[in-house]
């Protein structure tokens, strides 16, 4: 017992000696560390340097900070922007006298939003600096250039005489349409005058692009921020957040927010060589116009597509009345073809092979019995039909949505389904065959799934009773189950003509 005893002893003492020996060493190397995880770093309001006790990084910035405006008069607002293409861990940002950068800060800061950003108390002045948490990567304070709140609305008056103009819907005039989007601008010597207005929680916004997608664009929005309205030009990448431009562009600036409705107006230079990556207006754009919901003076992406112009225009060509669409004419025509094959030719075709079997037993079509070759040909129609207007999408968008939800994937399976049907018919057992049950389930089920999915509810031969037998007179019969029939192809073809109207005018 004792030696067991022993062996427990030893490790304990072993472990012991460790623990003091990492304490006395502790001791020798302690020094003072100061921490700020806050993010309140008082001590560095003067000098601007972080106290890590390490060395600067010499090497070319990745993050770049910019300013809305490089002259200002005392009051005005200045929107600054940080940002970079690698992530940071915070910052610290003053404004200097720039005849004076050792000087004291000048000026104060307001936040976009206080959960990534904060304000630090510099000689005794609340907001002279702004500090970041570590969680944050960018910051931006409110901004206003000079401008001037417009007396009245907008209006469609002049349009396509004295300016071009851009309505949605069309003809629409802005000020007595409250849903009215409009864009307008006209054209005096060597500048370009816009007037912008439509209904938005957050802000209205239009861009020049060179094609009809968006990246590349020159970008103009108003910001709508409790009552206040800011008039900016951007640039947009992709379909990252766009880049505000610290180039002060913009003269004549007027806004006004009235009923839920945002309209501002600027001028701008034909040519901006100060701003290069704004666009000439002398060479010709598409013109897109969209709007979404703002927080904190940041827009956030706009809620529908963009309303984007028929064709690309000169900006300073002579005035005309433009058209616009928010549905590419490629995805209107999937939308068409989706509407005809199964609205019209996939629910016929089904309703014949339902309904129509027993009739005209001793009369064929091209050697076949009637209802089964207008049920194939209808069938095969529809499955034509969804094969040509399931490419329409890719072709547009050149790659797989992922904004459009679950209606990509349904569309798949509406596809491999209908693929399914010609295939198992192909190869279809003889009706006296004992096998024969299996096609007609798989058949039927297949059938009706792809028919629900795209969106038309299908089901057996009770769904339409009045086409059942109801009389014993067999000749009576089929007349009045081709007379309903005939009566809700009529019905669909009105429905669907309607649908692609609106398609249409969308």
């Amino acid at each position: 017992m004792s030696g067991e005893r022993m062996r427990i002893a030893l490790p304990l003492l072993e472990m012991w000696n460790l623990q003091t020996a990492l304490a006395i060493l502790g001791t020798l190397c302690l020094t003072s560390i100061n921490g700020y995880k806050n993010g309140k770093v008082e001590k560095s309001c003067e000098s601007m340097m972080p106290e890590h006790h390490s060395q600067p990084n010499t090497t070319a910035s990745p993050y770049t900070l910019t300013a809305n405006a490089s002259k200002f008069s005392p009051g005005d607002n200045i929107r600054v922007t940080l940002s970079g293409s690698e992530h940071f861990e915070g910052f610290l940002i003053q404004a200097r006298d720039a005849a004076n950068p050792d000087g004291l800060a000048i000026g104060s800061f307001t936040l976009i939003d206080p959960q990534i950003s904060q304000r630090l108390t510099c000689n005794s002045i609340e907001g002279d600096a702004t500090p970041a948490p570590s969680r944050s990567t960018t910051v931006m304070s409110t901004s206003s250039a000079s401008t001037s709140i417009l007396p009245q609305p907008f209006t469609s008056e002049g349009c396509g005489k004295s300016k071009s103009c851009l309505n949605d819907p069309v003809s629409c005039n802005p000020s007595v349409d409250k849903n009215c989007f409009f864009l307008s601008y006209s054209t005096l010597g060597q500048t370009v005058s816009f007037e912008l207005s439509g209904p938005a929680q957050g802000y209205i916004s239009f861009a020049l692009s060179k094609d009809e997608w968006m990246g590349d664009d020159d970008a103009y929005w108003c910001i709508n921020d409790k009552g206040r309205v800011s008039v900016e030009a951007a640039h947009t990448t992709g379909r990252t957040y766009p880049d505000v431009s610290s180039k002060s562009v913009l003269t004549d600036v007027g806004w006004r927010v009235s009923d839920g409705v945002i309209q501002c107006k600027f001028s701008r230079s034909i040519y901006t060589p100060q701003d290069p990556v704004r666009f000439s207006l002398n060479n010709s754009y598409y013109l897109f116009v969209a709007h979404g919901t703002a927080e904190y003076g940041m827009i956030h992406r706009h809620t529908r597509q963009p309303l984007i112009s028929s064709h690309h225009q000169i900006i300073t060509s002579p005035p005309e009345i433009l058209t616009g669409s928010r549905s590419p004419l490629l995805m209107k025509y999937h939308g068409a073809l989706m509407l005809i094959a199964w609205m019209l030719a996939g629910s016929t075709g089904q309703l014949m092979a339902a309904y129509f079997k027993p009739d005209w037993p001793e009369r064929t079509l091209f050697g076949q019995k009637i209802w089964f070759q207008v049920h194939r040909m209808l069938m095969s129609l529809t499955v034509l039909l969804t094969a040509v207007g399931f490419v329409f999408p890719f072709v547009y968008r050149g790659k797989w949505s992922t904004r459009a939800g679950a209606h990509p994937y349904l569309g798949c399976t509406v596809m491999i389904l209908a693929f399914c049907q010609p295939i198992m018919a192909a190869f279809r057992p003889a009706p006296d065959t004992s096998r024969r049950w299996i096609f007609n389930w798989l058949h039927w089920g297949v059938g009706n799934a792809a028919e629900i999915i795209a969106g038309k509810k299908s089901g057996k031969e009770d769904e339409l009773p009045v086409l059942a037998d109801i009389s014993e007179d067999a000749n009576w019969d089929t007349k009045f189950r081709v007379a309903v029939l005939a009566v809700f192809v009529l019905g669909n073809s009105t429905f669907c003509i309607s649908l692609l109207a609106s398609i249409g005018d969308i």
